[in-house]
């Protein structure tokens, strides 16, 4: 055996070792919108839309259909419940519940159709002006505190930014983003022993957030259970819409450490191929590729991704690994 293959070997053998740790972006807020209907599916416009919150917290919003029976409400909070939206335009009413803001996204609510009778007592919750404006004082508080949390984070205040999320989830303890959030800070503290069941708190308040099955798949990496990643992993494609074949680069790239990390090199680099083709600008991937290929002995087809990795991250966390593979090549 040459020294060359060697060194080639050792540095495949600690490279089993290293498992890239991923945190999810977590929003506060989502944004809601939809359109009102009469039972011939006509638009309906001028009709005033009632938006309540079901959970943690009372939170009430009005907005009104447009010409086109189009509405919009930006700015939603989301976690800790459901909401509740009614539809009124003199006798019309109608109803749709059960309603959940996705964090960061725009979700299209269901056609509300408004008829004659369609709710019995449409009118929502009656609560007063005051109540709901001193509930709603208390949701900006909590949503401050989020806001704080982040910030902390920023400045790498780790503990401050737990602190703050800690109280919020004391008071409202069905808050996944707020547990996912927690999940996140406990990877950058490489405490992976309390992110776990941050992120198993965050599912199960609210079981469909793809980014957080995505997150716990890392730790689960990290920790070398790798059936539980590959679930974790399943999971979050299943929700995000991701498959092996899809078109999420991320998702791929995941999948393909997951592979790795069971001794599925081939399929590992099928993974890695796929999500540089979709993104080539993903550092990461090009670096686990030219490791793929450097498994396989294609020392030579290494080059360009090692290459291209130094270039997108000339101080990543693999540089130097990618230097001597580089170096070796030449």
């Amino acid at each position: 055996m040459t020294k060359q293959l060697v060194r080639v070997l050792t540095v495949i053998a600690c490279a089993w070792m290293m498992v890239l740790v991923a945190s999810p972006a977590q929003a506060q807020n989502g944004n809601l919108k939809g359109k009102v209907v009469d039972e011939a599916g006509k638009p309906v416009a001028d009709v005033e839309i009632t938006l309540d919150f079901v959970g943690d917290y009372v939170r009430q919003y009005k907005v009104k259909t447009d010409a086109k029976g189009m509405w919009i409400k930006a700015g939603m909070p989301s976690g800790g419940g459901v909401w509740t939206l009614t539809a009124v335009k003199g006798d019309l009413t109608g109803q749709i519940k059960g309603v959940r803001v996705v964090i960061g996204e725009m979700t299209t609510v269901p056609d509300i159709t408004v008829k004659a009778g369609g709710v019995k007592n449409a009118e929502t919750a009656k609560l007063s002006n005051d109540e709901i404006e001193k509930r709603n004082k208390k949701q900006k508080e909590l949503e401050q505190l989020f806001t704080d949390a982040n910030t902390a984070i920023e400045a790498g205040n780790f503990d401050e930014a737990i602190t703050k999320l800690t109280q919020m989830t004391t008071e409202m303890p069905t808050c996944a983003p707020c547990f996912a959030k927690l999940g996140d800070i406990y990877v950058k503290k490489n405490d992976l022993k309390n992110a776990e069941p941050a992120y198993l708190k965050a599912i199960e308040i609210d079981p469909a957030q793809a980014g957080v099955y995505d997150a716990l798949a890392s730790v689960y990496n990290s920790q070398k259970k790798f059936d539980d990643a590959a679930k974790m992993s399943a999971k979050s494609n299943e929700l995000s819409g991701a498959s092996p074949t899809g078109n999420n680069p991320e998702a791929i790239y995941n999948q393909g450490i997951i592979f790795w990390n069971q001794g599925k090199i081939a399929e590992a680099k099928a993974q890695f191929a796929k999500a540089v083709e979709l993104d080539p600008k993903m550092a990461d991937a090009q670096y686990w590729y030219g490791m793929a290929l450097v498994n396989e002995g294609k020392l030579p087809d290494a080059k360009k991704p090692f290459t291209e990795y130094l270039r997108l991250a000339p101080t990543g966390q693999y540089a130097d690994t990618a230097k001597a593979m580089l170096a070796m090549i030449k």
